[in-house]
This record gives structure tokens, sequence and C-alpha cells, in this order.
């Protein structure tokens, strides 16, 4: 997920009945939901300008997504400026791996402090690391989950640090 700023007041009503690809129901949600196909991302506008792009797979589709969204727009609302290099930040980077091990995972809960399982409540034991700041889903297959981060180098860290703390559970 990525945040940026069109640096405008968007017309969400306008914009939706003008774009076909634009779902705004205000009374459900007070931002406007355009689904691109290319890039295959989810673009949240709200009203004050703000944008978050959603479902990117790497930063260029973060851009190509803010850049085709400015242009929609800017067709309908000319004070948009198409966006040619848009300033964006990234808010949450999320990842999946596999262990290739089935773990435990009342075991795993019961070996390390920062996990908390519920089986009853949730399938996977929730683990979460403070450097770098992550969560991540574990899963009886050995599949996992990581979110939190906003570098793909905290990912990378907090991804071989949770497998060196499974690795060592017996």
């Amino acid at each position: 997920m990525a945040s940026a700023n069109l640096n405008a007041t968007l017309d969400l009503y306008n914009l939706a009945i003008t774009i076909p690809n634009i779902e705004y129901e205000p009374e459900q949600f007070p931002g406007a939901i355009l689904k691109l196909k290319e890039p295959k991302v989810s673009m949240l506008l709200f009203k004050n300008g703000k944008v978050i792009c959603s479902g990117a797979s790497n930063e260029k589709e973060i851009v190509l997504g803010v850049m085709k969204a400015s242009k929609l727009i800017h067709e309908i609302q000319k004070n948009v400026k198409i966006q040619k290099d848009p300033e964006y930040q990234v808010v949450n980077l999320v990842a999946t791996a596999n262990l290739n091990t089935t773990l435990d995972l009342f075991k795993t809960a019961m070996s390390l402090d920062n996990v908390e399982y519920e089986p009853e409540q949730f399938p996977g034991a929730i683990l979460r690391i403070n450097d770098p700041k992550l969560t991540l889903l574990l899963f009886k297959n050995g599949k996992l989950i990581c979110a939190g981060a906003k570098k793909e180098e905290f990912l990378k860290k907090g991804l071989k640090k949770a497998a060196e703390l499974i690795k060592g559970i017996k």
C-alpha cells in the first residue's frame, strides 16, 4: 500500500457517475474506489485529493497507478494535474512465504513470548517481531503472511528472523 496526493479537491460523485470503474457509496465509505486493470491495482480516492494505492506488486505499479488515475480524473476535472512523476510514500508491504515444513502452532506459541495462538478464533498463530516491527501470520502448513514493513529490506530481515525463531522449536 502506498499513499499519494493529487493536490486538488475531488468531486467523487461526478467522477463515479462519469467513470465506469469507480464505485462510490458515501454512506458506507467516505472514499471512491477506482479499480484499474493495468496495472492491476485499486485506488482509494478521497475528496481532499489523497489517494491510497493497494495491490501493487512493486513500486513501478504504484507510479503507473497514480499516473493513470490522475489522467482519468483530469479528463473530468481539469484542475487535477496529470501526475507524470508522482510523489508517494509506501505505507505497508505485505509478503507471503513458505517455510516448507509443517508447524506445530501450539508448541510455537508455548515456546516464544511474542506469539498469540487461539485456534478457535483464527487458524493461524500471530508472531510479532519488534526489530523490524512486523506482524507475521503463521499457518500449520508452513505458509506465512508478513505485514507491516515499509521497506523490502525490513520484510526480508523479518522473514529471516521468523525462520530462525521457528527453526529453534523442536
